[in-house]
């Protein structure tokens, strides 16, 4: 286990290694790979455990009993996914959980985690106020993309995200987490749709493109400004 990178995510965030060892038995943690796509929890399961990736990345996804699938979300190294659900007994997922990649998993026992023990002391406090910090920026992340996809066109949509995207990069030129379908699926659009659209904006000239890397260019409204 390596309890470096562990007390450098956003959950173990200011505790040292050696109290990030501690705990983890305190928490029943757990480790599990799984293969690119597989499931790793069902829509309709309940779980007492939250996952914590290791390596790779996790889709969170809703799909219908006719197979469109939308994605709500991508789980990266370090980050944890599920915690809701674990922290309230019996509450059943509305989604899905599944492998984006080949991945590693650290589960760890929600119940454990919130009913402090006198072992874990102030480290465990800490815990505590990390995944409520968590839980506040994913609330966020699922009203950022509710304002993505309100926009009722998907040039709209696709302007809306690839905006913030160069936001939170600082810069007009950057990657997304996401392939063709998979941006399709997040923005809750027709993968076919898309990339004409994405086609008619690059001659339009508003981007560049080539797979998940984009240049969002100057407009002709900002050339007219700067003259």
């Amino acid at each position: 286990m390596d309890f470096k990178f562990l007390s450098q995510t956003p959950l173990f965030q200011g505790n040292t290694e050696e109290e990030t060892e501690r705990v983890l038995s305190c928490l029943k943690a757990r480790e599990k790979r799984y293969r690119k796509d597989e499931i790793i929890f069902y829509a309709g399961d309940p779980t007492t455990s939250m996952g914590l990736v290791l390596s790779g990345s996790v889709f969170i996804e809703k799909v219908d009993i006719w197979g469109n699938r939308s994605i709500l979300d991508r789980i990266e190294k370090g980050q944890i996914f599920a915690e809701t659900y674990a922290c309230i007994p019996n509450e059943k997922l509305m989604v899905d959980v599944a492998a984006a990649e080949d991945t590693d998993v650290l589960f760890l026992n929600a119940e454990k985690l919130l009913c402090v023990c006198s072992a874990s002391c102030g480290f465990h406090q800490r815990l505590i106020r990390n995944l409520l910090s968590i839980s506040v920026q994913k609330n966020l992340n699922l009203s950022r993309r509710i304002f993505y996809t309100s926009s009722k066109s998907t040039r709209e949509r696709l302007l809306a995200y690839l905006s913030y995207q160069a936001v939170q990069n600082r810069s007009r030129e950057f990657d997304i987490p996401y392939n063709r379908q998979q941006l399709a699926d997040y923005l809750n659009v027709d993968r076919s749709a898309m990339s004409a659209e994405l086609g008619r904006m690059q001659k339009d000239g508003l981007i560049r493109t080539s797979r998940n890397h984009f240049c969002l260019l100057v407009s002709e409204e900002e050339r007219a400004g700067d003259q």
